[in-house]
């Protein structure tokens, strides 16, 4: 059975099939959520957010609940959700699911923009812009050299994974660098950041990502109908009036500001951006763009990552290594898929 939702001029079709796993998605991800809330060395049952909430708990419980886990599970999901986003927009544009910002140098533009602000100013305070700048001359610089000056698409989708590949690598060992030229002790922080770590994050952190995805949810509502059509080939998206370079250029950019939003609160969590989208469409079973399923897909392996952390009581490893084991198995599996195809 087919929906079709109407917005002004514009109309979606929904497949029930698809809305219904959209909706179990959600839920497993309030599920997680509320456990993520509940598990931790310092156990707090159901009954005590219900009690958090009206004032009544005691006041330790109340600023490990409100202060502490509340704040890391929003940014986790709201980071998880912005990654998820960014990679299937990057994936439908370019048509490749091995495309991502964390492979095609973004995220790494992001990330080494961010430590050179912790570098300067001895704190993350100006992250934020820090990172958003880097993530955007990287990928004018990426774009810039990925560009087609014969064709009419404006960016050559393997020039630009190639170019993007270069560039992570560059900006991953100027990042070494900059932590090689500080004391050890701000050197390791760093490089746990690097990683991708939720720890200490506040409402600060939390009201920046959800802002954030707040403002560009009208622009990825909109871009769900270009991207529609960018699944198919050139000549079927000029054939439809459309745009193409001037098009992929504003996708670049909202895709670049999720990643670097995300970056700037979580830092580059690895694989997040990567993995959401194929996972994503493999349980719809479509290969159409499918961008709030990746952020719920995303959502639920940042948040599961970062509780897994949390359990552990011997030692404290952050979020990104246990991203990093969900991925590779997945990198494997889109390898030996697109081999398959003859696409390698």
């Amino acid at each position: 059975m087919i929906y079709t939702v109407r917005l002004g001029s514009l109309s979606v079709r929904l497949a029930r099939r698809h809305l219904l796993i959209g909706m179990g998605l959600l839920l497993a991800l309030l599920i997680a959520g509320g456990m993520a809330l509940q598990l931790g060395q310092f156990d707090l049952g159901a009954g005590d957010l219900w009690t958090a909430y009206r004032g009544e708990l005691d006041k330790i419980s109340q600023m490990i609940l409100l202060d502490h886990r509340l704040p890391r599970v929003l940014v986790a999901i709201g980071a998880g959700a912005a990654f998820g986003v960014s990679g299937a927009i990057f994936q439908s544009m370019l048509r490749n699911p091995m495309a991502s910002p964390d492979v095609i140098g973004f995220n790494a533009g992001a990330s080494c923009a961010a430590v050179l602000a912790i570098l300067v100013f001895g704190s993350a305070r100006f992250v934020l812009p820090w990172a958003l700048t880097g993530g955007l001359l990287t990928a004018a610089l990426v774009l810039l050299l990925a560009w087609d000056r014969n064709g009419k698409s404006g960016i050559d989708p393997y020039r630009l994974i190639l170019v993007g590949i270069g560039a992570s690598l560059t900006l991953g060992a100027t990042s070494d660098l900059l932590m090689s030229m500080t004391d050890e002790q701000r050197a390791a922080d760093m490089a746990q950041w690097l990683t991708g770590t939720l720890n200490a994050r506040n409402q600060a952190d939390a009201a920046l990502i959800w802002g954030g995805l707040a403002a560009l949810t009208p622009v990825l509502i909109w871009l769900q109908f270009p991207l529609n059509r960018l699944i198919m080939s050139d000549d079927f998206v000029h054939g439809f009036g459309l745009r193409l370079a001037g098009l992929r250029l504003l996708i670049t950019g909202v895709g670049v500001l999720l990643a670097a939003l995300a970056v700037s609160v979580a830092g580059p969590l690895p694989f997040v951006a990567f993995v959401a989208g194929p996972v994503a469409r493999r349980v719809l079973k479509t290969g159409a763009p499918v961008l709030f399923a990746a952020a719920l897909v995303g959502a639920l392996v940042t948040l599961g990552a970062d509780t897994a952390a949390r359990m552990l009581s011997v030692v404290q490893l952050p979020a990104g290594v246990f991203t990093a084991v969900i991925g590779a198995p997945v990198l494997m599996w889109l390898l030996v898929a697109q081999f398959r195809k003859g696409a390698l």
